[in-house]
């Protein structure tokens, strides 16, 4: 869970450090204090996409530290697949630069945004106020289905599946294209398989040219430079060279071996120099280029293959290697062309098999859902009776459409608040209290499901009042008993609920804005809880209220 967070120059916020209890964790403070940049650069430090702007003023960047402790095992996995070790701690750190660019770290080691996002997803359950938004969406309920029901390997077979039928699909309609278009694409391509065909490159053959025109064109320097070295390793009829030196040397040395037995060693060395120097005898020998007039042709053989190989490398923009590889794919679809209806015979039985197989996943994702459906509706409106909504009926209709990346299902969430209503689409019916109050009880449900130790909810409260108010804040506290939490609220009834509760203020100081974070004592509470409810902390009866809330915290818990 997060222990710790530490924020440097991030918008108004120049040093903050918070240490977080382990069950609920509320922040007031006034609108504009800087509780949104407080979530934002939580979002920042697990990997979230950051803009330049967010670095304060006059700084060159901006730095989040977030320590986590109690590490799940799902996390510790990830880590280690990457690279990183964790043990009883985890240190996550983003710095964000005011030319945009930023860096990351995991226990002090480099690491990527992608890794820190991958790693947050298993630490912290983020819930901000657009998520009250996407419910609305068909496809976000049935992600919500998913999660519920742990379709994910069910979902990545069947979309390996559907990515094989979608390309077969593909390749039978181009070839069933108007019978001028093939016998257009057949020519053109035609020619260039001639073209290349004509002249029997092969791979690597441009650096194997090359080669050979350095040494042509240079034929009398090569010519008396390999003579010259040959001359110098097996010499002539008059002047030893260095292989007859040698072998000098080593009969010498052989000679004394009885005599100094630790010879017999140097005399070893020197017979493998001796093999070693008639292998580099030889590689030179096979260099030579041969007689001058030789030499010409080849140098005009070379050059001539050479300029095929400039003149297709302008006319093609690629490498001869990667011309080459081309032109087996040219090669390749010709042939379909050409053979186009055994090839879609081929192609469409390929693919009424994976269509099969395709229906067969499809099925057995339905059954998946709705499994998951059943349990899931319960389960939500168990905890939305809870919150203040007893009379909600929840379902998720499940209904078979045309096969997508996701399947064959459509999913809507329908939903009747009150009693006597018909059941109706959630994004038709709901208010913005029943959506938080149903988000609520979404993320709790899913919570349990995926064994999340942290829990963010950004204005959980959005739509809410009196006696609502009051059973959201108990239902945060029942959760956090199980899990950390940490809130952001504007609602006094929910702040009273906290087991740490964070104030978040705005001061200005020579003409610049501060943001502090302070850790609140009973009476502090008070205080700001009155500020909640009248926006006056010192006014008697709003104290009153506040201590009020305070004290029956202890009889609802």
């Amino acid at each position: 869970m997060l222990r710790e967070l530490y924020i440097e120059n991030l918008a108004i916020i120049e040093k903050a450090s918070v240490a977080f209890g382990d069950k609920l964790n509320v922040f007031t403070g006034e609108t504009g204090a800087g509780k949104s940049i407080l979530i934002g650069g939580i979002n920042a430090v697990l990997g979230a996409r950051v803009n330049k702007d967010i670095v304060r003023a006059g700084a060159e960047k901006a730095v989040v530290t977030a320590l986590f402790d109690y590490i799940p095992n799902a996390v510790r996995n990830t880590l280690e697949e990457n690279g990183y070790v964790c043990e009883d701690e985890l240190l996550l750190q983003r710095e964000i630069y005011r030319d945009g660019k930023s860096t990351a770290r995991i226990n002090g080691k480099t690491a990527t945004a992608a890794i820190l996002k991958e790693t947050a997803g298993e630490l912290i359950s983020i819930h901000g106020q657009h998520d009250n938004l996407l419910l609305m969406s068909n496809d976000r309920q049935r992600d919500i289905l998913d999660n519920y029901g742990h379709t994910e390997a069910a979902l990545e077979e069947y979309r390996g599946v559907f990515r094989e039928f979608s390309s077969l699909s593909r390749q039978i309609k181009k070839l069933s294209e108007s019978d001028s278009l093939q016998k257009e694409r057949a020519e053109l391509l035609r020619q260039k398989v001639k073209e290349i065909d004509e002249y029997k490159f092969s791979e690597g053959e441009e650096a194997e040219v090359t080669e050979q025109l350095n040494k042509l064109r240079n034929f009398e320097a090569v010519q008396s430079g390999i003579f010259g070295a040959l001359y110098a390793i097996s010499g002539d009829d008059e002047n030893d060279g260095a292989y007859r030196r040698l072998k000098n040397a080593r009969e010498l040395i052989g000679s004394l071996s009885d005599s100094i037995p630790s010879l017999n060693s140097v005399s070893d060395r020197l017979k493998d120099l001796l093999f070693e120097l008639e292998d580099i005898r030889e590689e030179i020998a096979d260099c030579l280029p041969g007689s001058a007039d030789d030499a010409e042709a080849s140098l005009e053989y070379y050059e001539d293959r050479m300029s095929n190989i400039l003149r297709l490398k302008r006319k093609y923009s690629v490498d001869l290697d990667e011309l080459l590889a081309q032109n087996e794919e040219w090669r390749r679809e010709l042939y379909e062309i050409d053979n186009s209806d055994d090839v879609i015979g081929r192609l469409t039985e390929q693919r009424r098999e994976k269509g099969e197989q395709l229906k067969k996943l499809a099925a057995r994702l339905t059954d998946m859902r709705k499994t998951a459906a059943d349990t899931l509706s319960k389960r939500i409106a168990e905890e939305l009776a809870f919150l203040d909504m007893p009379d909600i009926r929840l379902v998720f209709d499940i209904k078979q459409d045309k096969v997508t990346l996701s399947g064959m299902d459509t999913v809507e969430m329908l939903v009747s608040v009150n009693k006597g209503e018909e059941l109706k689409p959630i994004n038709k019916i709901a208010s913005g209290g029943e959506l938080s109050r149903i988000m609520l009880a979404i993320k709790n449900v899913l919570a349990d499901s995926d064994n999340i130790q942290t829990m963010i909810f950004d204005e959980i409260d959005t739509g809410i009042s009196g006696h609502a108010a009051q059973k959201v804040g108990i239902k945060l506290h029942q959760t956090a008993k199980s899990r950390q939490i940490l809130c952001v609220t504007h609602l006094a009834q929910i702040a009273a609920m906290a087991d740490t509760h964070l104030l978040i203020k705005k001061s200005t100081d020579n003409d610049r804005t501060f943001t502090g974070i302070t850790a609140l004592d009973f009476e502090g509470r008070k205080k700001e809880i009155a500020r909640i409810i009248s926006g006056d902390e010192n006014s008697g009866i709003s104290l009153e209220n506040a201590e009020e809330l305070l004290k029956r915290r202890d009889l609802d818990i």
